[in-house]
């Protein structure tokens, strides 16, 4: 699964974003969905806003449940 991540203030820990477009059942519209992913990040290497890949995994704490595997694209610094 693939997404942004969104906060990555946390040691060792990231939230990722992720983003999918559906169909809305009712309306027939194409909807953005997202959902938020604890992930763990072992070396610290993610900032807000790269795009990561992201695996399951067994439960490392109470939220994080996923897994940082790579750095798909890295942000642009300001």
């Amino acid at each position: 699964m693939t997404g942004r991540v969104y906060k990555d203030r946390m040691n060792k820990s990231v939230v990722v974003e992720v983003r999918r477009r559906v169909t809305d059942s009712r309306y027939k519209k194409i909807v953005t969905r997202r959902s938020r992913f604890m992930a763990h990040d072992e070396k610290n290497e993610c900032k807000v806003g790269d795009v990561v890949e992201i695996k399951e995994s067994r439960p490392l704490s109470r939220d994080k449940r996923w897994v940082v595997v790579r750095i798909i694209l890295k942000a642009v610094e300001v």
